[in-house]
């Protein structure tokens, strides 16, 4: 979760598709140890990536550290979450591997392994790990958190309700006043909501960046919603002022431009940044609304993203496939036939 830990973000299945998809692929194997697979965004000398890999280097000497293993475990979410790249939850699982399927595992380990099931959408795991974290310490703030945003995803409103005022006491005004304003935004109460978090963040100038980013995206989409367009675009580009590298953001604010048929402001703020799948699909939307001929490129690298990921098992972006499937290769059965999908996105 962004405000205390990290965004718990995106998720995807298999695909039944019905001769839309092509058939699976065989994995690929590399022709020798020095063929370049992929370039990553960053360098061997970017701090962040020095200090994951001394972080790693570390824990490979102490596979038992629990505060080191946890500690790499919220640096490789928090990649993951910059770069839109879900093999990074996967590192961050493989960090915790001595503590990971453990029933009684440590709490730190429990809210880890739980947003880590969030994002794969095996919510009754997730919750049950949460469930074993309060039951033991009722005051965990981030565990809170989370079970909330996993009752909101799965549509339970007054449980994710009820756990966002019980945040009340344990953490910032400014976070569970986000919580709880991001229950009742969608529950018949959208004005309001918009209202009193505003109120909220003009109460605190100061927050803390991971903080102001969620709360003043969390404003423009409810102001997207209730078709005030002036004050969701004033609430995009503050947040994108303070975290422009946010990939949920970026996806969102690209939503508002594409319904207010701007794809081209689309193609200059993505054109850079189409390393995240639900990046790429907004891409190919503007190209597609503008009748490019880079469009069939794109959606042939999605197509073939998408069959990597069930290829990996990765559940990570369904409803993007989904709108892929339904847009873009003008499938509406196809699309429907994903699977279920949640709600909202949580973060």
């Amino acid at each position: 979760m962004k405000p205390i830990m990290h965004l718990c973000v995106r998720i995807c299945v298999v695909l039944a598709v019905g001769g839309v998809l092509r058939a699976q692929a065989a994995p690929f194997v590399p022709e020798s140890d020095s063929q370049v697979l992929e370039r990553l965004p960053f360098t061997a000398s970017d701090p962040v990536i020095r200090e994951l890999r001394a972080l790693h280097s570390r824990l490979k000497d102490e596979p038992n550290n629990l505060p080191l293993a946890i500690r790499l475990a919220r640096g490789y979410l928090e990649l993951g979450r910059v770069t839109g790249d879900p093999r990074y939850a996967g590192y961050a699982q493989a960090a915790l591997a001595p503590w990971w399927d453990l029933k009684q595992a440590p709490q730190e380990v429990l809210v880890l392994r739980a947003t880590l099931r969030q994002r794969l959408h095996q919510f009754d795991a997730a919750l049950a790990d949460l469930a074993t974290v309060l039951n033991a310490n009722p005051r965990n703030a981030q565990a809170r958190l989370t079970r909330a945003t996993v009752l909101q995803v799965q549509g339970v409103y007054e449980g994710a309700r009820e756990e966002c005022r019980a945040l009340q006491g344990l953490t910032q005004e400014l976070v569970w006043a986000a919580c709880l304003t991001s229950v009742n935004g969608v529950t018949g109460m959208l004005d309001e909501s918009h209202r009193q978090l505003r109120a909220a963040l003009d109460k605190y100038p100061n927050a803390q960046p991971g903080v102001q980013s969620w709360v003043l995206t969390s404003l423009a989409e409810m102001a997207a919603r209730a078709g005030m367009a002036q004050e969701a675009e004033a609430h995009f580009g503050a947040a994108l002022a303070v975290d422009a590298a946010d990939n949920y953001l970026l996806g969102a604010y690209a939503d508002f431009l594409l319904d207010y048929d701007r794809p081209q402001e689309v193609l200059v703020l993505l054109r850079d940044k189409t390393r995240a799948d639900p990046l790429v699909l907004r891409y190919a939307l503007a190209l597609q609304a503008q009748h490019s001929k880079e469009l069939p490129a794109q959606v042939e690298q999605l197509r073939d993203r998408f069959e990597a990921s069930r290829l990996r098992g990765d559940r990570v972006h369904l409803r993007e496939e989904a709108r892929f499937t339904l847009h873009l290769l003008d499938a509406p059965k196809s699309a429907t036939a994903t699977g279920p999908c949640c709600s909202a996105t949580a973060r």
